[in-house]
């Protein structure tokens, strides 16, 4: 099984998390960086914005990685992107780089740009399986960290447990190996290796 994005650039890769305020983006997207950062020792940036309404309205939340000190912070294009709903994914999809990775939750977001994509039902394991809806952002953190291949999953859940509240630990863990499960059912060889075909850009 190969999990790593084909054709990445070793010095600078660049991820955003993106949905909607309330849906713990930000929390994700620093517990991922400091997890690539702090414990597996990359340089990284993470900046985030939010739309008009701090919960319904737009929300963002961008890392960028390099294996050199970074002299821009924000995202240039993307090598994964994070759509935890339908807005997020026609608003960010074009900020994708051609061989990027569009990775979505499939209850969500219906209508799929292309099909370069990975679909899990992220909010569905949350409420479902693991007893609260809230855990959606971990599920799509654990599937991330695996399908970015710059953070070991040990290092992944140190962060995660550093930054979430006391007494919540054991259903964040949860939620973590869920998504790191459904990652380890992908196979990118099996994608198409760019996100849009030639068709698309006429």
């Amino acid at each position: 099984m190969n999990t790593r994005i084909p054709g990445r650039p070793t010095h600078r890769f660049e991820v955003r998390f993106s949905g909607s305020g309330g849906q713990g983006l930000i929390t994700a997207a620093i517990i991922f960086a400091e997890a690539v950062g702090v414990y597996n020792g990359h340089y990284v940036c993470q900046t985030q914005s939010y739309g008009p309404e701090a919960r319904g309205g737009r929300s963002k939340a961008e890392v960028v990685i390099s294996d050199e000190p970074i002299d821009y912070p924000k995202a240039l294009k993307l090598d994964l992107l994070l759509a935890m709903n339908q807005q997020a994914c026609d608003s960010y999809f074009y900020d994708l780089q051609p061989n990027g990775l569009l990775v979505v939750d499939s209850g969500l977001v219906e209508q799929f740009p292309t099909s370069r994509i990975i679909a899990v039902p992220f909010t569905e394991i949350a409420r479902d399986e693991i007893g609260r809806e809230l855990v959606a952002n971990m599920v799509a953190l654990g599937t991330v960290g695996v399908l970015s291949s710059l953070v070991s999953i040990e290092n992944l859940e140190k962060a995660l447990l550093a930054r979430v509240p006391r007494g919540t630990e054991e259903i964040n863990k949860k939620a973590l190996s869920r998504g790191i499960e459904e990652a380890n059912k992908v196979s990118l060889d099996s994608l198409p290796r760019a996100v849009m075909s030639d068709e698309d850009e006429v």
